[in-house]
């Protein structure tokens, strides 16, 4: 037993996927939270273990991912290819490591919690398989401000148009927008006619990880072809609100569209509910919402923009708007940077969540 004057040691925290864009993110962010581990492991793949990466005056050394890496480890967040996922994932859950998994695969599997810390944090708790799923950073970037609203006016539907960055793709995503943007560059002829933005960006650069050139384009396709036209992001983004703000049987319709945006994703938001709201109101309830910032005077060009949120942890809202003859509805514009509170961040405040309770029963 620990006297009383010893101390109780901090769990060991893993980062699994150290050297990608979100596990980039996760070591920027962690010298900021004021949280003190043990110690911080860090895994990749094999062609970036040894490289030592310096996070909050440490030098950690990248180490490759192996069953011996999940030693004395208490924690790890884990954003990897789905593909190895559940060898990973499940191996050290199995030795008793509580995985934070930043993947689809866990996301519809009831006995694996999906957690947004400022929502739904007590489901953290409840960890049969030792899993805790993270939902899709697109789903992160609304969630925050519809729980709010749920709250207070009982969701009944909503609808959505997703504007989503480059960088949901990863480093791929974002270094292809890169290299297109640089074959399009200057060319001021582009655009004009069928097919030349394309035929350029295919002839310099070859077929790329999107359906389609995205710089000088959008494309309302993102994810593959699920069922009856939906795509596999549409459906996420279904299953995943339903799953977190508990209402099985909430309306949810969807288009996902992806931006020539390196990293941040937006949103258009139709919401009804039971009750009717006043735009005062709601905005009232979005500023008390911790998560939230309300950026909202059109009248001076204050509204949420991709590229004035990158790197911010809020999510920001505006165009705040109610048309005259539907009291029950509301309309905004939600932004919010993907890579950080859409994926790092809620991973790391999740990881505390579960720090706490490993020291409380220490």
């Amino acid at each position: 037993m620990t006297s009383p004057h010893t101390a109780v040691p901090a769990p060991t925290l893993a980062v699994v996927g150290a050297t990608g864009a979100v596990g980039r993110v996760v070591l920027q962010v962690l010298p900021t939270r004021g949280v003190v581990w043990d110690r911080i492991k860090l895994a990749a793949a094999p062609e970036d273990a040894g490289e030592v990466i310096v996070v909050g005056g440490r030098e950690l050394l990248v180490e490759p991912l192996t069953e011996d890496f999940f030693d004395d480890v208490d924690i790890a967040v884990v954003d990897i290819p789905p593909e190895i996922v559940p060898r990973w994932a499940e191996y050290a859950a199995g030795r008793g490591v509580v995985v934070i998994d930043n993947s689809p695969v866990y996301r519809s599997d009831p006995r694996v919690p999906l957690v947004v810390s400022e929502v739904n944090p007590l489901r953290a708790k409840d960890r049969p398989r030792g899993i805790i799923s993270m939902p899709g950073a697109t789903v992160m970037t609304m969630i925050d401000a519809l729980a709010a609203l749920h709250a207070g006016w009982q969701l009944e539907e909503v609808v959505v148009t997703t504007l989503q960055a480059a960088s949901g793709l990863g480093r791929k995503g974002m270094q292809r927008l890169y290299d297109e943007i640089a074959v399009v560059a200057g060319n001021r002829q582009l655009g004009q006619r069928p097919g030349d933005v394309r035929r350029l960006i295919e002839h310099e650069l070859g077929e790329g990880v999107f359906p389609g050139p995205l710089a000088l384009n959008v494309l309302p396709m993102v994810g593959h072809l699920a069922d009856d036209g939906w795509t596999s992001e549409e459906v996420k983004v279904r299953e995943e609100t339903r799953r977190i703000l508990a209402v099985p049987d909430l309306k949810v319709s969807v288009t996902c569209v992806r931006v020539p945006v390196i990293s941040s994703h937006s949103i258009t938001v139709h919401a009804v509910f039971a009750r009717p709201l006043t735009v005062t109101e709601a905005r009232q309830a979005l500023v008390e919402t911790p998560a939230v910032v309300v950026l909202d005077e059109p009248e001076h060009a204050e509204f949420p923009t991709p590229t004035d949120v990158v790197g911010a942890d809020p999510r920001f809202v505006g165009r705040i708007r109610q048309s005259p003859d539907a009291p029950h509805t509301l309309e905004f514009f939600v932004s919010g940077d993907n890579l950080r509170k859409g994926s790092a961040l809620n991973m790391l405040e999740t990881a505390e969540l579960v720090r706490a309770e490993l020291l409380a029963g220490r």
